[in-house]
């Protein structure tokens, strides 16, 4: 089975945001407690945040975390995490039915986030809360001094400024299941008028105004159409969230499911293009895909949980090596469209959801899901390419003309480095690429790097080796032309240097 690429500098997507391999923390389950920090943990810093996560993250180079949440942040009471420890309320989550100590709140994550070289992605809660919270907390976040909240900023330790730039208005406002649920329009009236607020604090903060929950909400188009209405003067972007799982266990129907997404982001481009037109405006909105991942493993353990607990075990998908290369495809849309995915958050970062695990108590290790995701943020900075490929193709339950090779380059002209990102989806086939290279004329292959498992079902959940790259591809450059084999069902990085 062959595949061929026309690789060319000048075919350009557009330049890569880093914020795109952005992840997620929430006050979820042990995301926080117990994953990033956990202060009797023989790894915990003097601020109680566990040393071994905190290297394992900037293995990923994660640029950007959104935070607190997430279906949380609807009921997220802000000033409940800021100042004395000891005096911080403990509240009933209703988002996920547990209990809150409020031990970590903005300061402490910020610090958190300073140590693993992240920005943060600061969400507003805009289901029991609204304009005066978003303001206030701008205010707290990011004024030098001389007003209420930032001298209250000052009064808890905290004399510089944090200088969020990036702000979620509120999170899936469109889902029955989000306090504070809304209707489009209302939800598009209360986001511009909190953006409005929060600009006049600060005018160089960028603001995410809620897109759909998912393609498949009833709502879908309407409500982007709706919101961007509102909102398009005043914000940067609107958000995307999309989750997928094998279900069914139809291994050729899940790997296709990357064109669901790559549907999902042309369709919110072509609305946010239609408002745009609509508005005669010279701006652009850009996409925040801000939620995406594979969740599904957890779902009848998370039926059980007992009510109010403080960070029980929530949303802990152990993953799989077919998911880490469905997660490779999901990376390979967000890159094919950087001319407008400019931020994206794999949600979540560690243990909900995530590519992290933790033991309280004991290991940080890593799941299949962190392989493809460490090479795409390590290598994939520069400028996204647009190769000319020809794969063959499949049919599946739901998706027709599915190219068994999927694939997505990145040019770096500052290091002089080409890397090629590439799943093969055959389950019994190699796939033997071609690539027309010769617009990088000096360039050699540096590095065939290979994620691969002879079992679909494979964890690293008891053996932490289990499911681990190996960098013995054969792709070589002779003359110009690339070639490489691609084994069946594997997730490759092509690295290519002058």
């Amino acid at each position: 089975m062959k595949a061929t690429m026309t690789l060319d500098k000048e075919f350009k997507i557009g330049e890569i945001d880093d914020r795109i391999y952005g992840s997620f923390i929430e006050h979820l389950g042990r995301a926080v407690y117990g994953g990033i920090y956990e202060p009797d943990h023989p790894e915990a810093d003097e601020q109680g945040f566990r040393q071994d996560v905190i290297e394992l993250v900037k293995q990923l180079k994660v640029p950007l975390v959104r935070y607190p949440g997430g279906n949380f942040v609807s009921g997220y009471n802000w000033e409940d995490g800021v100042g004395p420890v000891a005096e911080r309320p403990r509240r009933l989550d209703l988002a996920w039915r547990t209990t809150e100590t409020n031990e970590i709140g903005t300061n402490e994550f910020m610090d958190w986030a300073k140590k693993v070289n992240a920005e943060v992605n600061m969400a507003v809660n805009l289901g029991t809360r609204g304009i005066d919270a978003a303001r206030n907390l701008v205010e707290y976040c990011n004024h030098t001094s001389g007003s209420y909240w930032s001298d209250l900023r000052i009064k808890h330790g905290y004399k510089e400024p944090h200088k969020i730039k990036t702000w979620c208005l509120g999170n899936e406002m469109d889902g029955p299941w989000q306090i504070g649920h809304r209707t489009a329009d209302e939800y598009g009236r209360i986001a511009a008028e909190t953006a409005k607020a929060m600009k006049w604090v600060d005018p160089s903060i960028e603001l995410v105004a809620c897109g759909s929950s998912n393609r498949l909400m009833p709502t879908f188009a309407e409500w982007e159409a709706t919101v961007l209405e509102h909102t398009y003067d005043h914000v940067e972007f609107i958000s995307l969230h999309t989750y997928y799982g094998n279900r069914d266990e139809d291994l050729a129907n899940y790997l296709a499911q990357s064109l669901d997404m790559d549907q999902f982001i042309y369709s919110v481009i072509s609305i946010a293009d239609y408002i745009k037109a609509k508005k005669r405006s010279k701006k652009t909105i850009n996409l925040s895909f801000d939620e995406w991942n594979v969740w599904f493993h957890s779902n009848e353990a998370d039926k059980k949980i007992e009510p109010w607990s403080v960070a029980p075990p929530q949303l802990e998908d152990i993953y799989t090596f077919e998911d880490a290369l469905l997660v490779g495809s999901m990376l390979i849309s967000l890159l094919k469209r950087a001319d407008r995915v400019k931020i994206a958050c794999l949600a979540q970062l560690v243990n909900v959801i995530a590519p992290i695990m933790t033991e309280n108590g004991g290991q940080a290790w890593t799941q299949t899901i962190f392989y493809p995701y460490m090479h795409a943020s390590v290598f994939g900075r520069g400028v996204a390419l647009h190769a000319l490929v020809s794969s063959p193709k499949y049919d599946s339950k739901d998706f027709t003309d599915v190219p068994y090779l999927d694939t997505v380059s990145v040019y770096n002209e500052e290091s002089e480095t080409v890397t090629i990102f590439a799943v093969n989806k055959h389950q019994t086939d190699v796939l033997s690429l071609d690539a027309d290279v010769r617009s990088f004329e000096g360039y050699r292959v540096v590095e065939h790097i290979i994620l691969e498992h002879d079992e679909v079902k494979a964890t690293n959940q008891h053996n932490r080796t289990n499911v681990v790259p190996h960098n013995n591809g054969d792709a070589k450059v002779d003359g110009g032309k690339l070639e490489a084999n691609l084994p069946k069902l594997s997730w490759n990085v092509i690295r290519l240097a002058k």
